[in-house]
């Protein structure tokens, strides 16, 4: 209940700030605390994409599109669900019983993600590989002989056993280690790996000891495997006012966040289960969008449409804005720009710099935000810092690929970010008011120019963070592709990729010998390579395989 006693008091403190602001402004200022106070409470438990916290913020959301007078323009009125391919997961019909005791799931035994499915009953010997029979492998010889190799991958060695065992008769592989070091073994969800032709189980060093501690028993094994897809569904929410005008202008914000932590993301060092309140990231953007939907609906400019687009999954990896842009609900070819808000929290009072991104997606930008005087955009106190790029790792990529001139607004990373800190007293309410103003007041400016607006592409930047890992392919991933490999949704300029002929849309599907299976696997493919090596890169382009060799 710590946020709603802030709240409380903020709102107990709105006269003493407010009174200089106009009227209106007055009113776009308790509406911006509003809209962030109840995003932002410990109740919605971090808005964590397909989670109750999150079906709570997106009524929220679709009730105040709903009384500001928008049309629903969702899938489901306001609302448009999607899908998150999460990847595999272990069903309940999974067992393994020895000798008639059921050993423990995860505790006991575990299957690997590559598994296949199917269910057995046989009398093996662990001693013995027989045709017919599962075979057991310690994995102790394989660890060994691969100590001094830094591209060495388990799982492909594993699976490359599972077929050399499928191939000799084998009906299901057991695989153990009894080295005494530790190995990273373990089901991963992400891997996308194709599947063995036979179930593929991890026995643990305990369930070694307790039920398989006599290699030359016959042992009576009861087991079936059960691994299916894992989904949860998003939900993006959808308004609009229609002034049957020949071209539209997109509005969005993203205003899922990271729930607990669960998804990765979390820059909580404290190692307690905490939950991330996303006050700035981007509780600050959908307030502001709210409000400018209030402003557009009330006494916007009558000769563009307006679309307002709430967006859930961007901290998964843009999944809501890359779903609306493949399946939109309106004629995305009447798209005349695209506004994406995400995190305008936080401008600094005293010294108050505005980042605005896509500066370069339309020449008709610099002629826009370089106005002055009381013809001129808004600017209260505010210092523009531009960038030109129109990809960047939020929302407005998705439009930018679709040839949308973008504007990308963002007040600046902080000590809260990504942190259970992020809570809605560290808002500078009143920057976010001018922001919101200055947003209007371009849509007045565009108002001038007239026609649809022309679009440039930019050089393209990189998307995920390269400081962890030595090397980088210089590729923006596609997070929301569910099928085998790393598909590439752009890549940055002299970079390896693009000196190496990738292009946009090829999927990466090995490295050097690193079969790269998913995400999870090109990221820990990076970290076994040194700046300088060479390696050669595999990709489809379509039906077709293509290879390259890259510097890293």
């Amino acid at each position: 209940m710590r946020n709603l006693y802030i709240i409380i008091l903020l709102f107990c403190a709105l006269p003493t700030v407010a009174q200089k602001l106009k009227k209106e402004d007055r009113a776009v200022l308790e509406h911006l605390k509003k809209h962030i106070g109840f995003l932002a409470h410990d109740s919605l438990e971090g808005r964590r994409t397909g989670t109750p916290g999150e079906a709570i913020a997106a009524r929220y959301l679709s009730e105040q599109f709903s009384a500001i007078g928008l049309q629903p323009k969702g899938t489901q009125q306001f609302l448009q669900p999607f899908e998150v391919y999460e990847g595999r997961q272990v069903n309940t019909p999974t067992h393994l019983t020895v000798a008639g005791k059921l050993l423990e799931l995860h505790r006991d035994f575990f299957p690997l993600p590559y598994s296949a499915n199917a269910s057995l009953e046989a009398l093996p010997s662990m001693a013995l590989h027989e045709e017919g029979m599962p075979w057991f492998v310690d994995l102790k010889e394989t660890l060994e002989a691969a100590k001094t190799n830094p591209h060495f991958d388990l799982d492909a060695a594993i699976l490359k056993k599972a077929q050399e065992v499928a191939a000799k008769g084998g009906t299901a592989l057991f695989v153990y280690n009894t080295t005494p070091a530790a190995a990273d073994i373990k089901f991963k969800a992400a891997d996308r790996s194709d599947a063995a032709k036979i179930p593929v189980v991890y026995l643990t060093k305990d369930a070694i000891k307790k039920y398989f501690n006599d290699p030359s028993a016959t042992l009576d094994i009861d087991l079936r495997i059960d691994i299916g897809p894992k989904n949860r569904t998003g939900t993006n929410v959808v308004g609009y006012i229609n002034n049957n005008a020949a071209t539209t202008l997109i509005f969005g914000a993203h205003f899922d966040h990271l729930g607990y932590g669960e998804d990765g993301g979390s820059l909580n060092a404290s190692g307690t289960r905490l939950v991330h309140n996303g006050a700035d990231d981007n509780a600050s953007g959908t307030a502001a969008l709210l409000e400018l939907a209030r402003m557009l609906k009330a006494s916007g400019p009558r000769q563009f449409n307006y679309l307002f687009l709430a967006f859930s999954g961007e901290e998964l990896g843009l999944f809501g804005s890359k779903y609306f842009t493949e399946n939109p609900t309106i004629d995305l070819a009447t798209a005349s720009a695209m506004f994406n808000m995400d995190m305008v929290g936080r401008l600094n009072a005293a010294s108050p710099t505005l980042t605005i991104g896509g500066y370069g997606t339309s020449p008709v930008w610099s002629q826009v935000l370089n106005t002055s005087g009381k013809r001129g955009v808004y600017k209260a106190n505010m210092q523009f810092r531009f960038d030109s790029s129109g990809a960047g790792p939020s929302d407005h990529t998705s439009f930018y690929r679709k040839n949308i001139p973008v504007l990308f607004y963002f007040t600046g990373t902080h000590a809260d970010y990504h942190k259970p800190t992020d809570d809605a007293d560290k808002i500078n309410y009143e920057g976010t008011l001018h922001i919101v103003k200055h947003i209007y007041s371009v849509v007045q400016q565009l108002e001038k120019t007239g026609g649809k607006i022309a679009f440039t592409p930019t050089r393209e930047v990189q998307m995920n963070t390269a400081s962890s890992f030595r090397v980088t392919l210089g590729i923006m991933p596609d997070y929301t592709f569910s099928g085998k490999g790393v598909r590439v949704e752009g890549t940055t300029e002299n970079r390896p990729a693009q000196k190496a002929g990738i292009k946009a849309g090829d999927v990466i599907v090995q490295m050097g010998d690193l079969d790269i299976s998913s995400m999870e696997k090109y990221m820990e493919a990076l970290g076994r390579f040194n700046k300088g090596e060479k390696v050669t890169v595999t990709y489809m382009r379509g039906a077709q395989k293509l290879s390259g060799v890259v510097e890293l």
